[in-house]
């Protein structure tokens, strides 16, 4: 009932989006800056704007600087599942060898594409493969479930798809299935074993400094999040009757630690396109485009995930099972391990990611590394200046000094 209300409300408000965006660009005129038609426009713009999308946006990554010459890049899927296509960024007319990294993105209410600077910037220097998670709405039911397992063995799948001597970065969330694989394979002596596992903002051990996003997770049983949470996708959608948690619950969920931040953001654009300073104002409507764009989560992820991960720690109890297998990773002796976090991460807190330093005691010291990067919170651990300036070269060295000892 939940995904059938919100189904009939967007399709109420379509027609009224649709005729607020033909309006606007009707009256639009050059030389109208701080006039009240601009004003309306302005308005029918912003208003267009203020919906959800369910359709994963363009990476739009057409080439990238290597060595100081622009070179292509294609997209193309080097192996596709019912739950997710690993992504190859593959650059075109180089002859440089550059170490092959996978890229993990979460599984949390958004598109992989919200990696896209991440992926921009490894691609400098690396040849880049990405986890593009599906939309659960879109795929049929008789695909089956997607669990915690299930993200685990495809993402194991994924490693040995990119070959020997691939290094992993997980962002946020897969920070756990991340270090779980890792240690499936390096227990088993697998060949395409991580050279390198870097970490970034992930909920390693939540018990450490517990955020809002935490006790929301731990002042519920599992039932309560089962109950009112999950609903079935509606038709006439590829995934109908397939149970999800709905990613504009958990767009709604993200908004609401900062309604007055959106709120501000969207009166910004409509001032911006008033006085006609349409560069800033595009800035802000890019980043809502993505923002806007919604995943929904297979119910069996989504709920393993709350309760393994957010409530009862099985990783860093040593109790996490992975189809039975029972994760250790203590087995992680030849991978390098980068863990990263940010000094003010309000979702994944100081101290939560670095816990897999602990965890993982069989590495040898020089193959370990923390950086906590100062004045930065989630979003800055992966995307901004201060990523690309100071966070990515300790990837980088730690991936090309990984590959050095081997």
């Amino acid at each position: 009932m939940l995904y059938r209300a919100y189904q009939n409300q967007a399709d109420l408000l379509s027609p009224w989006r649709l005729t607020a965006q033909y309006l606007g660009r009707a009256l639009w005129q050059d030389g109208t800056e701080r006039t009240a038609l601009r004003r309306m426009a302005a308005r029918c713009e912003v208003f267009s704007r203020m919906r959800l999308t369910h359709t994963r946006p363009a990476y739009g990554i057409d080439s990238v600087v290597v060595d100081g010459a622009d070179v292509p890049v294609h997209e193309e899927a080097a192996l596709v599942s019912p739950f997710g296509t690993l992504l190859h960024f593959r650059k075109a007319h180089t002859e440089a060898v550059h170490p092959r990294v996978l890229l993990v993105a979460p599984l949390s209410g958004h598109f992989a594409t919200l990696l896209r600077e991440t992926v921009r910037t490894l691609l400098r220097d690396h040849d880049v493969y990405l986890t593009d998670w599906h939309n659960a709405r879109d795929v049929p039911l008789w695909q089956g479930r997607f669990g915690l397992d299930d993200y685990t063995l495809q993402l194991m799948r994924f490693v040995e798809a990119v070959g020997p001597g691939t290094h992993m970065v997980a962002v946020c969330q897969p920070c756990v299935a991340a270090l779980a694989a890792t240690a499936l394979m390096a227990e088993d002596d697998h060949p395409a074993t991580p050279r390198s596992l870097t970490l970034m903002a992930g909920p390693v051990d939540c018990r450490i400094n517990p955020t809002a996003v935490n006790k929301l997770a731990t002042d519920r049983p599992i039932d309560w999040f089962r109950r009112n949470l999950i609903s079935h996708v509606p038709w006439p959608h590829a995934g109908a009757m397939r149970r999800v948690y709905p990613g504009f619950l958990q767009l709604t969920a993200f908004m609401s630690m900062n309604p007055e931040r959106h709120k501000k953001q969207f009166e910004d654009m409509e001032r911006l396109l008033v006085e006609g300073e349409l560069d800033k104002a595009r800035t802000i409507a890019e980043f809502y485009d993505e923002y806007l764009a919604v995943n929904d989560l297979p119910a069996e992820f989504y709920l393993e995930t709350v309760e393994r991960v957010f409530q009862t720690y099985d990783l860093p109890r040593g109790v996490l099972t992975v189809a039975g297998r029972t994760v250790n990773p203590a087995a992680i002796r030849r991978t390098a391990l980068l863990t990263v976090e940010g000094e003010r991460d309000d979702i994944c807190a100081v101290g939560q990611t670095v816990a897999a330093q602990d965890l993982c005691s069989s590495i040898r010291p020089y193959l370990k590394t923390h950086h906590l990067q100062a004045g930065v919170g989630h979003y800055g651990v992966f995307s901004g200046s201060k990523w690309n300036t100071q966070i990515y070269p300790r990837v980088r060295e730690t991936i090309h000094a990984a590959d050095e000892l081997h």
